[in-house]
């Protein structure tokens, strides 16, 4: 028996059959269901709505399932059998990302006054430290499937070191496009890879307009946008944070996911995940909820949600949280729908809400946020002191990068406590003790 996902996952005509990307059998649109064969398309040609992967996954023994992915390597390929990638995945070129830290958040959680439990997904200990890798690694197959020798992205500047440093394991050439005025950290950690890094002048927005276009342009044959005609394999990625998470928890579902917002996609395919993991038997159904975060300088799925839309209205970015400043998110209405149908919420927060959320975690917990990670536990202490939290309920927070690359927004706050003599007189005369 297999479990039926996006749309009916039988055999038919329409699949690629010379395309071996595991249990993914075709394409299939997420608003009018018309399926397609597998290949690097992400707009359906009927409806012009987004594309995802459909599959025939395992199922009927979820404790041999269970098993199977316990004895994988400690990294998202144990969970290849759920994923559109090859079964010998694992043994090819790779960052071989994923499986980090799911901490036990207890003075945080002391601190926000959280009783039944916190956890902080801590996914700055990727290769690239960001969970940028996950996604660009399924990407990679898809590529290798397809035939493309160069690897590409619009990023904000995770996504753009994912894909370099990628790029380079598996053998590929590659070229991303990032925002000109991005942070000097993400920059360099782009570009030491020794792929092609350009500049865009303007924001991530046009960034990804330009690269669709050069999609259909004579001078972007032989490559894979990760991001853009990849983007149905490369959202799947971030459906093993969900697996991480529940199989962390002891394969089982949390209460609260608080998780944070760029395009939209983690959180959707987050969503995905869990549902898969439901239908799979591989953890018990209960109701979970689902929050989103977002800064508000760039807070469109935010205020849509909040003024009870259901479409995006685009806004431009400003704020220190580049990661998440997409102005016009792709997934942003169905995250909406996400949220409504968990009983979740999308919430925002301003770029001091963010900063003091970092030092938070990091003083509590020492983990070191990037600014999206910020976002989202600057969100989760405010929906906790807003009441719209349960503090009783166990709640899962995603740090989604390393702060190492986000130092910009924290420079005028944090540094030296004092400077001192090398003297024991000065140092006392300091009051540091």
């Amino acid at each position: 028996m297999a479990v039926e996902t996006v749309a009916s996952a039988t055999d038919s005509p329409e699949a690629a059959e010379t395309v071996d990307l595991g249990p993914a059998t075709a394409l299939s649109c997420r608003e009018c269901s018309a399926r397609f064969p597998l290949g690097p398309n992400f707009v359906c040609l009927e409806c012009f709505g987004p594309l995802e992967v459909a599959y025939n996954l395992p199922s009927g023994d979820p404790e041999g399932l269970r098993k199977q992915i316990e004895a994988g390597p400690n990294n998202i390929w144990r969970y290849a059998p759920l994923l559109p990638v090859p079964a010998d995945v694992a043994t090819k070129p790779n960052l071989e990302p994923g499986f980090t830290k799911l901490i036990k958040a207890d003075r945080l959680a002391a601190e926000l006054g959280v009783t039944g439990g916190l956890w902080v997904k801590d996914d700055s200990g990727n290769p690239t430290h960001s969970f940028k890798d996950r996604v660009v690694a399924i990407a990679v197959e898809a590529a290798r499937a397809f035939g493309f020798t160069t690897l590409s992205c619009s990023s904000t500047g995770n996504l753009a070191g994912a894909v370099g440093a990628a790029a380079v394991r598996a053998g590929l050439k590659s070229c991303v496009f990032i925002p000109h005025d991005l942070e000097p950290a993400k920059i360099i950690t782009a570009a030491v890879y020794g792929g092609e890094l350009v500049g865009i002048e303007g924001n991530y927005d046009d960034v990804n307009r330009f690269c669709s276009e050069l999609i259909g342009d004579p001078a972007g044959e032989g490559w894979g946008f990760t991001n853009i005609n990849l983007r149905p394999y490369y959202g799947e990625g971030s459906k093993t944070l969900a697996y991480e998470i529940c199989e962390q928890l002891g394969w089982r579902l949390p209460d609260n996911l608080i998780i944070p917002i760029g395009s939209g996609s983690q959180l959707t395919k987050i969503d995905k995940g869990l549902q898969e993991l439901i239908k799979l038997g591989l953890v018990e159904d209960k109701p979970y909820k689902i929050y989103g975060a977002q800064a508000k300088g760039c807070d469109p799925v935010s205020a849509a949600y909040k003024a009870g839309h259901d479409a995006i209205r685009p806004v431009k970015p400003d704020t220190i949280a580049k990661s998440i400043a997409i102005g016009n998110p792709a997934d942003g209405p169905y995250v909406i729908d996400i949220a409504r149908r968990t009983g979740g919420a999308v919430e925002d927060v301003t770029d001091p809400e963010i900063v003091d959320a970092i030092k938070l975690l990091a003083r509590t917990e020492g983990v070191f946020a990037e600014t999206a990670g910020g976002t989202t536990f600057a969100v989760l202490r405010k929906l906790l002191e807003a009441g719209v939290i349960d503090p009783a309920e166990e709640t899962v927070a995603i740090n989604t990068g390393d702060g190492l690359k986000t130092l910009d927004g924290l420079s005028d706050s944090t540094g030296l406590s004092a400077t001192i003599r090398p003297t024991l007189d000065s140092f006392r005369e300091a009051g540091l003790v």
